[in-house]
């Protein structure tokens, strides 16, 4: 009789620190690594991963469709020929083949090999809740990252960390937690968000465990500096916290730090998909992509085309790990980032990227200017009155012509600071759009600061 098959006895655990080396043992093979042996292994993994595929009807469509044939690809080389794809074929492809498309690749296992899959989904921050799916293998090499990641930012056996992550069906604080419980050994809190932990518990919750380290999405986390307040609370003080990673816009850092008394802030970048592409280390100079793990390209948003260093674009991404479940070939996030030009500050031979500069599908263009709202905060970080909460509404008059309105939280609203905001994002827009004041949290419920992941930041009236 051969052995029940399940999560564990599906992947060997051990062996995957000795393919994707965490703490110590990443710092020392990467500041080793040439770029010679670092190509070597992408591409017998691009290899492995490109073999599993072609296996699968989704690819078999997508390449198909442009007359590929796959001696057409012989190493990374030739990943230029591959289309890319996104959530909306993923989507197309679960609405003709329900409930789970034919991305997955499960049918190839023969009967009872199929290895268990966990079933998460997006957000569906920018729409309906996209299907993500993946293998014990990728699931665990996945949660490893985010790990490695924590711990290249500082994160130590005596942290206890609170996640303000979402659960639920949602992908993410699932795998933070496992991340930080699997592949650490710090205490881990899964708080999750103001809806499943309200705001006044999460703060109480800090006191009571000594929480050291907040991990989550920096708007809400913010949110949780002024509930400690209103608590009678001092961060830094009452509330020992030393350390914050998440999702940082440019705005973030500096915000976030004074909030919490001066907490070391890092910022990492990865979608439900592909997990942890890229993180910051302690130098803060740009993240780290974890290049053994993922082959990330900028291209283009309009063409497709690479970009050059430097240049900004939307940032697509292949997994080179994940060749059980769903394997992910140039998925474009759609998110906006750029390849870091200047000399490496560490010893780490691994390119970076700038981080998280906003999303090309949310993108507005007014009178041919572009303009990413989740970059607005950033904009507007000079003034000590703007508390980093607003709202972009944008509406299309009759003449066809758009207009966008920014509303700002500002702690004390003064006309004369109308003004003043609009000529601020004039001058780094490069036009003009509205400003409308409002109290501080007067946006919460526009924004969803409270109940979501990703607080909302672009309300579109255009159609």
């Amino acid at each position: 009789m051969t052995e029940q098959p399940n999560y564990f006895n599906r992947v060997d655990m051990a062996r995957l620190t000795d393919e994707f080396p965490i703490g110590p043992a990443f710092l020392k093979r990467f500041e080793a690594i040439s770029s010679d042996e670092l190509r070597a292994l992408q591409e017998g993994r691009f290899a492995t991963l490109m073999q599993r595929a072609w296996q699968v009807p989704f690819y078999q469509r997508l390449w198909g469709a442009q007359s590929l044939q796959a001696g057409d690809i012989r190493g990374l080389d030739d990943i230029g020929k591959l289309p890319l794809f996104d959530k909306t074929d993923i989507m197309a492809s679960i609405a003709a083949h329900p409930p789970f498309g034919d991305f997955h690749g499960m049918e190839i296992y023969p009967d009872g090999e199929r290895p268990p899959v966990i079933v998460h989904t997006t957000s569906g921050t920018t729409g309906r809740p996209q299907v993500l799916m993946y293998g014990p293998r990728s699931r665990e090499v996945q949660n490893l990252l985010v790990a490695r990641t924590y711990l290249l930012q500082g994160l130590a056996p005596d942290d206890v960390v609170q996640s303000v992550y979402g659960h639920g069906m949602v992908n993410g604080g699932h795998y933070i937690r496992e991340a930080v419980v699997h592949w650490t050994n710090s205490i881990f809190l899964p708080a999750g968000t103001g809806v499943e932990t309200p705001s006044v518990q999460q703060v109480a919750l800090m006191k009571d465990f000594g929480v050291t380290v907040l991990v989550g999405f920096a708007d809400y986390i913010k949110r949780l500096a002024d509930v400690a307040k209103e608590q009678g609370l001092e961060p830094g003080r009452d509330l020992k916290i030393r350390m914050i990673s998440g999702h940082m816009g440019r705005e973030d850092i500096m915000v976030l730090s004074e909030a919490w008394g001066g907490a070391g802030i890092y910022d990492w970048y990865g979608v439900g998909d592909t997990g942890t592409i890229a993180g910051q280390g302690p130098d803060k100079a740009g993240l780290y992509i974890m290049e053994d793990a993922q082959y990330l390209e900028i291209c283009d948003i309009d063409s497709g085309a690479p970009v050059a260093d430097g240049a900004t674009g939307d940032m697509v991404n292949t997994c080179l790990f994940k060749d059980d479940i769903y394997p992910i070939i140039r998925f474009n996030t759609h998110d906006v980032s750029a390849l870091r030009t200047d000399a490496p500050p560490s010893a780490l031979n691994l390119r970076r990227i700038e981080g998280f500069l906003g999303r090309s599908d949310n993108m507005v263009k007014l009178r041919g200017i572009n303009v990413f709202p989740q970059a607005i905060g950033a904009m507007l970080a000079e003034r000590s009155e703007f508390n980093g909460e607003f709202i972009c509404r944008v509406e299309r008059d009759q003449a066809g012509r758009d207009e966008m309105t920014v509303s700002v939280e500002v702690a004390e609203p003064d006309d004369a600071l109308v003004e003043i905001y609009g000529e601020i994002l004039r001058r780094k827009i490069g036009v003009a759009v509205n400003v409308a004041l409002a109290a501080p949290g007067a946006l919460s419920q526009l924004t969803g600061i409270e109940s979501r992941q990703k607080p909302l930041r672009l309300i579109d009236n255009r159609f």
